[in-house]
């Protein structure tokens, strides 16, 4: 750890001071929210956000991540689970609560603004298991449970997501699950 805050105003003044690769926030801390910290947080580029709560409401998903963060999770992960995430955050690959990100992706699917548009050609582009590693996004597979389903180490999982990510011109992994679903990819076979 590198630093703790009691509120929101503190978490944005010890990440502006220490400059950390990820920050863990609170939805709800005193004085300034953690939708509010982390907005201003992400604009200065101050840290990766991870948003943990133990309120599973849309608003606080949707607020948190709209505001830039990076990834959500629930108070009831474990040790390990909160590690992983972090350590993810870090890497870049933001994490979301399994409960949540069906939920999640099907809602940013129908209201969020279109993903970046991909042609015919570029999703060609993708080799088969490039193209069942997306549809398994699509589904808000985590890459360990896309990794079981398609019979391959998660290693490979992580390699793939990178290249599809590359491929079609995306950040992030939500960004391919949202199109995924609007490309409405057919769930591949297990195994």
């Amino acid at each position: 750890m590198v630093g703790a805050a009691g509120d929101g105003d503190e978490a944005v003044r010890l990440c502006r001071e220490l400059r950390p690769d990820v920050a863990v926030l609170d939805v709800r801390m005193p004085r300034r929210d953690g939708v509010a910290a982390t907005r201003e947080i992400v604009a200065e580029g101050l840290a990766d956000v991870l948003v943990l709560t133990t309120f599973d409401l849309d608003e606080y998903v949707f607020g948190a991540l709209r505001a830039g963060a990076a990834g959500f999770l629930l108070k009831d992960t474990d040790a390990a689970g909160l590690l992983a995430a972090v350590r993810a955050e870090a890497r870049g690959e933001g994490m979301i609560a399994p409960a949540v990100t069906r939920r999640l992706i099907r809602a940013f699917a129908s209201s969020a603004p279109a993903a970046p548009a991909v042609s015919g050609a570029v999703l060609g582009a993708l080799t088969r298991r490039e193209r069942d590693v997306l549809a398994c996004l699509g589904l808000g597979l985590s890459n360990q449970q896309i990794a079981v389903r398609l019979a391959m180490a998660e290693s490979t999982t992580k390699t793939h997501v990178s290249r599809i990510l590359a491929k079609l011109e995306l950040r992030r992994r939500v960004q391919a699950a949202i199109l995924a679903q609007e490309l409405e990819l057919p769930a591949p076979p297990p195994g």
